[in-house]
């Protein structure tokens, strides 16, 4: 199904739906609502009730990657499915009580004039039954999707259609991304670097979190088994597969990885102590060892139990012959350069919400930075930007947040992982001219009408949190997440 809609992302009435469908609807909370209840009943929505069995099929379809799988039991991840499934359950009882019908005649149309079918420029039923074919897929599934998908386009196009965009509002999105600003700013950077973790402070994190610090090495082995080995045949045909057969059972039934490669003349390859990094226990890179048939031969859950895997039309026995567990000790560069970015992180922390605090009361307005700059000996710099790709020294994202910034006001302008921070102060703003009729004003009264469209459904979302009763049932949601 997943293969299915992602080659029917082409057309156009999924198109319309890109970054709309996926709209946050988790506007009832989550962690207030958790309760108790029915272990057949995962959710409701008022009266209505959401089985255990139908999400689990939700979540089937999916198809999830092993890795997203194993995470489960320990992430959010079934949370956050839950929560966009209710969301879509919650917009298809919206469209049913505003009476939102796709006819027969509209479903005919709507897959008649998808150039996906289309053969010789027009509709090809051919094509069309080929699409099913090789998708897995029957019609009536096919079409019930179409049907779902053109009402929820419906239903959010009668949200935001009909909107008129006033030219200030096209303006103001052009004028937050096409500047003069001229600023001055200090790099906190040059603050934090100041502030060195002590040596208590390391063997404080250090003691805290050893379990953390202990690396897992394992010793793999593996053979590929190749036609000309066990078939005698250059060729991947039949008595190869054969062959093959009967190995995988063998292993089943018992069969040692020893054994499997003594029997069938398999070459084995064996690589002591090696870690999820393919690196060995001295940190060198193991060579040698395609990257996809190591990982899959390190995914192996259990010791000295063969598995046959396939990599690229190959295949290979393999096993994990043993696994020991390392700590590093104090010394380690690895360890010393966690723990000090660590402490580090949590210095620039700290000093930001201080840098925060005189911000909100108005200590650091434009006399303030430049105390705080002869206080703390840091360079106030003068600079003048021009355009969002002016990136020698503040990336987009930041010039973006610059540009918002008025002119006499302070900010501290900063990203989510504090790579990089800075104390801005707007001195002057030149707005460049915008054109009407131009490809330009088109592109910015795209962007005014996208963001009064996110206002709408911002509204919107606050107004079903008051129409719908939404409950989840923290006891189902734990024995789905440990099922897997």
């Amino acid at each position: 199904m997943a293969t299915s809609i992602g080659k029917l992302s082409k057309s156009f009435f999924l198109k319309l739906l890109v970054g709309i469908i996926i709209l946050p609807f988790v506007f009832w909370g989550m962690g207030d609502v958790f309760r108790g209840g029915s272990q057949n009943v995962i959710a409701t929505i008022d009266s209505e009730k959401i089985s255990t069995q139908e999400f689990v099929r939700y979540l089937n379809q999916l198809n999830l990657s092993e890795e997203q799988m194993k995470s489960l039991p320990n992430t959010n991840l079934i949370e956050n499915i839950l929560s966009e499934y209710i969301g879509k359950k919650v917009m298809a009882l919206e469209i049913e009580k505003i009476g939102i019908t796709i006819s027969d005649n509209s479903l005919r149309d709507i897959i008649k004039n998808d150039k996906l079918f289309f053969k010789e420029k027009k509709f090809s039923r051919t094509a069309y039954e080929k699409f099913l074919l090789t998708s897995g897929m029957t019609a009536p599934s096919f079409e019930k999707n179409i049907v779902t998908q053109e009402s929820r386009r419906q239903f959010l196009t009668s949200l935001s259609g009909g909107i008129v965009i006033p030219d200030v509002l096209v303006k103001n999105a052009f004028n937050l991304e096409n500047q003069i600003k001229t600023i001055k700013y200090i790099d906190l950077n040059d603050y934090y670097s100041r502030e060195k973790p002590t040596d208590e402070e390391i063997k404080k994190i250090y003691n805290e979190n050893q379990n953390s610090f202990i690396t897992e090495y394992k010793t793999i082995r593996y053979a590929e088994i190749s036609p000309q080995i066990i078939s005698g045949d250059s060729e991947y045909n039949d008595s190869f597969f054969q062959q093959l057969d009967l190995l995988e059972n063998n292993i089943l039934d018992g069969l040692s990885f020893s054994e499997a490669i003594k029997s069938n003349n398999l070459k084995e390859i064996e690589i002591k102590d090696i870690d999820k990094n393919k690196r060995d226990i001295n940190k060198q890179t193991v060579k040698n060892l395609p990257d996809n048939l190591f990982k899959k031969i390190y995914q192996i859950r259990d010791e000295k139990i063969p598995e046959v895997i396939k990599i690229e039309n190959k295949f290979y026995i393999a096993e994990i012959k043993s696994t020991q567990k390392i700590k590093k000790d104090l010394e380690d560069q690895e360890v010393s350069k966690i723990i000090n970015a660590q402490l580090i992180f949590k210095k620039k922390i700290k000093l930001n919400t201080s840098i925060a605090k005189d911000l909100s009361m108005g200590a650091l307005n434009k006399d303030g930075i430049v105390k705080f700059s002869n206080d703390n000996n840091l360079e106030l710099k003068s600079y003048k930007i021009s355009s969002l790709k002016q990136n020698d020294i503040f990336s987009e994202d930041f010039i973006k947040k610059i540009f918002r910034l008025k002119d006499g006001k302070v900010d501290l302008i900063t990203d989510n992982i504090l790579a990089k921070s800075f104390l801005v102060l707007s001195i002057k703003t030149e707005y460049n001219k915008l054109e009407k009729k131009t490809a330009e004003f088109e592109k910015y009264e795209a962007k005014a009408r996208l963001n009064l469209v996110n206002k709408i459904f911002d509204i919107f979302d606050q107004s079903l949190n008051q129409k719908y009763n939404v409950e989840l049932n923290k006891r189902t949601i734990n024995r789905v997440k440990n099922s897997f």
